[in-house]
């Protein structure tokens, strides 16, 4: 078929989702998509049927034949299968019973002084540098890696080395390069975890290296860390940024924040669920491992399904007035901006954490902060599996 719609979509709206997405909702739950490498897919777009399939143990990550399975993009990361079909629940069981007690929500509280710290300290260097200033570069992309190498044990003076591979990881359109930036990346938390067997830390490395199991090789803990390393860092800078845009183009909600913070975690929660930006590359891929009846439709096994997050958390049905920033949203739906259920995202908690120390500082120490230029001059980074925006010019 040459007539189905086409990824990426075109988003012409910074802080929505793109035109043809919300068509494609309007219409039905789900559509057979064509994606950015000229393979076919499905596209889940509205919330009940995205929550549902989350759950579905009959979707994974894996295909049994994924030289031959779709793709969504040229990407290590997310463009096609990952795992091993035959192992891959349980290899997702022990990943998360390794990570999950070290992201643990009390670990992740007694964090909170020190991610305080990091933020007025960042703060502070913005002030004293004066405006105008990229945000971006002075508190958005600096605060994720600081605490992400504080967690880890890994150097924050070799974070323009790792981001670089982050970058290059994440690009949507050379899958060699995409590869080799991968490579880097392991092979230097490989020297990285090495070195902790020899000095160890207080950190979530030296303990992988010494889990109770002691099955884990170098190269488990070097893959494990450099998706942590990754996902850690780049998510949240996205999230910073798009949040201090969202509160800059919503006056009125963001003098009711500085009026009161207690109403900070509120904002976080609407930030996290209206960031995930629209079209893009359609969505989270998955592989169907049997037939599935979902929305009037048959997903066959082998078929790629892309679960459109962005689309399910600006869904109507879901959430009223959807596109709207609301600090008094009362609603019974949780968003999906971490995923649902066995999968749901482990750094969640930090993630919020990070949010909630930014947004109760930022516009206190900052009262008069403004965009530096149009909204529509800012630039989203479209050939990135992230996204976000290059820079984020302020002044004040």
């Amino acid at each position: 078929m040459t007539g189905l719609p086409t990824l990426p979509f075109d988003q012409p709206n910074l802080l929505g989702i793109a035109p043809a997405l919300r068509a494609l909702q309007s219409e039905g739950p789900i559509a057979r998509v064509r994606t950015a490498t000229g393979d076919e897919a499905w596209l889940v777009t509205r919330y009940d049927e995205v929550r549902e399939l989350f759950g579905d143990q009959r979707l994974g990550r894996s295909h049994p034949d994924p030289d031959r399975a779709a793709r969504v993009t040229n990407s290590v990361l997310m463009g096609g299968p990952q795992d091993n079909y035959d192992t891959e629940d349980a290899d997702h069981a022990r990943m998360r019973a390794l990570l999950v007690p070290r992201f643990s929500a009390r670990r992740m509280r007694a964090l909170t002084p020190r991610v305080g710290e990091l933020v007025d300290g960042l703060l502070d260097d913005l002030a004293a540098h004066g405006a105008p200033a990229d945000l971006h570069r002075a508190l958005s992309f600096p605060l994720p890696v600081l605490v992400i190498c504080e967690l880890l044990g890994v150097p924050y003076e070799d974070r323009e080395r790792f981001h670089e591979w982050s970058t290059r990881m994440a690009g949507l359109d050379d899958a060699d390069a995409s590869a080799a930036a991968m490579e880097s990346m392991v092979g230097y938390m490989r020297d990285l975890v090495r070195r902790k067997r020899v000095e160890p830390g207080n950190d979530v490395l030296t303990e992988l290296v010494g889990s109770e199991d002691g099955q884990l090789t170098d190269d488990d803990i070097a893959g494990l860390g450099a998706v942590v390393l990754f996902a850690g860092h780049e998510t949240t800078v996205v999230r910073i940024d798009l949040g201090t845009v969202l509160l800059l183009t919503n006056p009125e909600q963001r003098a009711e924040l500085v009026t009161d913070p207690a109403r900070v975690p509120a904002a976080v929660e609407e930030i996290l669920r209206l960031s995930l930006g629209g079209g893009g590359q359609g969505g989270l891929p998955r592989y169907a491992r049997a037939d599935i009846e979902i929305g009037g439709v048959t997903i066959r096994a082998g078929d790629a399904v892309l679960l459109a997050l962005g689309a399910a958390n600006q869904d109507g049905r879901a959430f009223p007035d959807p596109d709207r920033f609301d600090l008094d949203r009362s609603c019974p739906h949780p968003h999906l901006a971490f995923g649902h259920g066995a999968r749901y995202c482990i750094g969640a908690t930090l993630a919020r954490l990070e949010l909630t120390a930014v947004f109760e500082r930022l516009f206190q120490r900052l009262p008069t902060l403004e965009l530096g230029v149009d909204i529509q001059a800012l630039r989203w980074r479209e050939n990135l599996l992230t996204g976000g925006l290059a820079e984020l010019p302020v002044t004040w």
